[in-house]
């Protein structure tokens, strides 16, 4: 679908110079001599490079839509995950490269999944915005910290060590931030 180029917005899929782009920032920039552009980021999906970009109103760009099924994690054979779509059963085995070291360590048994694809192929893989994990190691409180500014180092059952309020002991769940493994509160359950 064709957009003018002052159309783009972050999270849009475009084709650029042959190539899929995701818009990551958008800044509209109106200088004192000439016309207003669109300064867009855009980061490579498949690649992961990044494009700085300008694009002015007059512009059209192929806007992409990606098509998004809900898969299940199943198992993890070395380096390689297997998914399984939950309408079709058809399953899908992808390598920790293409998901991504960070995002890996998170996934649990039965865990649901958005993977992205575009004519087919898979390009992207979403994991749910947090997990709830229980902590295995947790160090103990330092006198005299106080509560509102300090953390402290834990490491999760998975292995990924992240910073804890000082309340946060050995055995205590929490959920974490899977974006970027930070400590989000202490689980419900």
């Amino acid at each position: 679908m064709k957009i003018n180029g002052n159309a783009i917005r972050p999270g849009n899929i475009i084709e650029h110079q042959g190539r899929l782009w995701r818009a990551v920032k958008i800044q509209h920039t109106q200088p004192g001599k000439g016309g207003a552009y669109l300064q867009v980021e855009l980061k490579d999906i498949r690649n992961g490079s990044k494009l700085n970009e300008r694009f002015r109103s007059s512009q059209t760009v192929e806007q992409v839509r990606l098509d998004q099924r809900e898969h299940q994690y199943l198992y993890s054979d070395g380096d390689d995950f297997t998914f399984m779509e939950n309408e079709t059963y058809e399953q899908i085995t992808l390598n920790i490269d293409f998901i991504g070291a960070d995002a890996a360590q998170f996934l649990q048994d039965s865990m649901v999944v958005t993977i992205e694809s575009f004519e087919g192929s898979p390009i992207g893989v979403s994991l749910p915005e947090s997990v709830t994990m229980a902590v295995t190691e947790a160090d103990p409180v330092v006198k005299g910290q106080t509560a509102s500014s300090s953390y402290k180092p834990a490491k999760l059952e998975n292995g990924v060590r992240i910073m804890v309020p000082p309340h946060i002991e050995a055995g205590t769940r929490v959920v974490v931030n899977t974006a970027d493994a930070t400590y989000v509160s202490r689980a419900k359950d």
